[in-house]
C-alpha cells in the first residue's frame, strides 16, 4: 500500500517551534517574577518599616483583581488566573511582612484548607481553631495576621459580636472575590485583621445589629434587602444579625424595615467592610455582585 505524504500548509507551525515558544513564554514569566520581587525588596527599604501586617492592602488588592477580570479572555480558565494573582500577592505580602493565616476548621477543615490554599499558596503558614472565637483572639493578640472564619460561622455562635469593640480586629474582605457555582474554592468567607487605615475598602459595609422582636415577619422583611447572617435568640425572642449594605444603600433602610415588620432594635456597631465581589456564569461575562 503506498505511503500518504501530507504537505505542511506554509501556516502550520511544528510543535517543536511551539514548544519553544511556550518555553520562552514560561522563561519571560519567570524573570519578570524576580523582577517584582526586585521591586518589592526596593518598596521595603522605601517604606522603613518591619511591623507584621503594615503591606496588607485590601483596597489595592481589590483594585488588583477587578483589573484582572476585566481584562481576562481565552481558554485559561478565570478561576485558574485568580488563584495564580492571589498567591502572587499573598506571597509578596508575606515576604514584606511575615504573617500567619488562622483559620476556623470548625465547618469542616478540608473545604477550608482548600479555600486558604487557593488564595495564599502554602508559604503562608496555617494555624487550625476550633471555633471563631479562637481565630478572633489569635489576630487581636498578633499585629499582623489574619483570620478566616466561614460566612455562616459555627452553628448559633455571635462570633462577630467580638468585632464591635473600637481596637478589635474587623472584616477587610469577603471571599472568594471571583463567584460562580463550581468555583474550585468556593466556600464564602469572611477574612479579618487589625486593618492599617488606608488599607480599607468600604464598598460593602459590615453591620452587627441586635433586634428584639424577631420572628418570621422581620425576617421576611430582612430577606427582601439583603443576605444577612442570622442567628436568632428564641429564649429572648430577638436575634443577632450579620448585615451587609453596600455604597448607595442606607443602613436606615433596612432598620426601617425591621421595625416596620414588628421588630426593635436594641444595637448597632460597625464591624468591617469589604470589596464588591464579581459573580461569573457559564455564558456571561463577569458582572460585579450586590454584595
Amino acid at each position: 500500500m503506498p505511503i500518504k505524504i501530507e504537505q505542511m500548509s506554509p501556516t502550520d507551525t511544528p510543535l517543536a517551534d511551539l514548544r519553544r515558544e511556550i518555553d520562552c513564554i514560561d522563561e519571560a514569566m519567570h524573570r519578570l517574577l524576580m523582577e517584582r520581587g526586585e521591586i518589592i525588596s526596593r518598596l521595603i527599604k522605601t517604606k522603613r518599616t518591619t511591623e507584621a501586617g503594615s503591606a496588607f492592602r485590601p483596597a489595592r488588592e481589590a483594585d488588583m483583581m477587578r483589573r484582572l477580570v476585566e481584562r481576562h479572555s481565552g481558554i485559561l480558565p478565570l478561576d485558574t488566573a485568580e488563584s495564580i494573582w492571589r498567591v502572587i500577592i499573598a506571597t509578596f505580602t508575606y515576604v514584606q511582612a511575615p504573617f500567619r493565616i488562622h483559620v476556623d476548621f470548625s465547618a469542616g477543615e478540608a473545604a477550608m484548607r482548600d479555600c486558604e490554599r487557593f488564595h495564599f499558596g502554602f508559604t503562608v503558614p496555617l494555624v487550625g481553631h476550633l471555633g471563631p472565637a479562637g481565630v478572633v483572639a489569635a489576630v487581636a493578640a498578633a499585629t499582623g495576621d489574619l483570620g478566616w472564619v466561614p460566612v455562616q460561622g459555627s452553628p448559633g455562635s455571635v462570633w462577630w459580636a467580638l468585632l464591635e469593640a473600637d481596637k478589635a480586629p474587623k472584616i477587610i474582605a469577603r471571599l472568594p472575590f471571583i463567584e460562580r457555582h463550581d468555583h474550585p474554592a468556593g466556600l464564602p468567607v469572611f477574612a479579618i485583621a487589625r486593618p492599617h487605615p488606608d488599607a480599607i475598602v468600604n464598598d460593602v459595609e459590615m453591620w452587627s445589629i441586635r433586634v428584639a422582636g424577631w420572628g418570621p415577619r422581620p425576617a421576611l422583611a430582612l430577606a427582601s434587602l439583603t443576605e444577612a447572617v442570622v442567628v436568632p435568640d428564641r429564649g429572648f425572642d430577638g436575634a443577632a444579625l450579620l448585615v451587609p449594605v453596600s455604597q448607595g444603600e442606607a443602613l436606615e433602610e433596612i432598620t426601617g424595615a425591621l421595625v416596620n415588620a414588628g421588630a426593635s432594635v436594641r444595637g448597632r456597631a460597625l464591624v468591617g467592610s469589604h470589596a464588591r465581589r464579581y459573580t461569573v456564569t457559564a455564558n456571561s461575562r463577569p458582572a460585579l455582585a450586590g454584595r
